[in-house]
């Protein structure tokens, strides 16, 4: 059944982008560093700033640690795009949002350079409104990059779509008061409002009086 809004917000890293290569090489050598298991450290990761998942994998650790250590780790990834892609069906996308000039936000766990990093090495443009790391005071799943997200487009919650990937993502996404399209293997299990396998099951539709339909399937 086709989804219609006004705007969509999108997550980064396994929604437009599949950084999955370069998160996994960083994660699990700071996974080594601090005898974790790699395995555990990957499956809370994703979707999370940094200091959050450090704060979840480090519990006793005191938060300016972490927000230390995420700076350096920030800065590996950063500087690391080897394997960095765009998710299947991700350039066509963002070429229709662009193209029939619909309203949408990167709304990433990533800081500024990081998602610019990315976007730029997936070949990717970057929307006119960014909601990055430096720009919200809780990381997924709290919804505040979402909300902000919406408010700097000019619309509610009711009128927004969010494509995410995660766990964290798809939980911001809702306690948004949002609709929540889930991207990929990921997404699936965390009850998303619907769910496509990649972004080449989606066809973008502008409507006469500026809203958007999304066909799914």
């Amino acid at each position: 059944m086709p989804l219609t809004a006004r705007a969509l917000l999108l997550d980064m890293d396994g929604t437009l982008v599949n950084s999955d290569a370069v998160v996994e090489r960083c994660w699990r050598g700071w996974a080594a560093r601090h005898g974790l298991d790699g395995n555990a450290v990957i499956a809370v990761v994703h979707g999370r700033q940094g200091h959050a998942t450090m704060a979840v994998l480090l519990p006793e650790r005191p938060m300016e640690q972490n927000y230390a250590e995420n700076r350096e780790l920030l800065a590996q990834e950063t500087a690391d795009i080897d394997g960095v892609v765009p998710i299947p069906g991700a350039p066509a996308f963002m070429a229709a949002l662009r193209t029939q000039r619909l309203p949408h936000a990167l709304v990433t766990s990533a800081d500024d350079a990081l998602a610019r990093t990315r976007m730029r090495a997936a070949g990717l443009p970057l929307p006119d409104v960014m909601v990055t790391a430096e720009r919200v005071s809780a990381s997924k799943p709290d919804p505040e990059g979402f909300l902000k997200g919406a408010a700097e487009l000019g619309f509610g919650p009711e009128d927004c779509i969010v494509f995410e990937d995660s766990e964290v993502g798809i939980a911001a996404g809702r306690a948004a008061g949002m609709r929540v399209v889930g991207v990929g293997p990921r997404a699936a299990a965390h009850g998303p409002t619907a769910h496509v396998d990649s972004l080449e099951q989606i066809r973008i539709e502008a409507t006469t009086d500026g809203s958007l339909v999304l066909h799914i399937g």
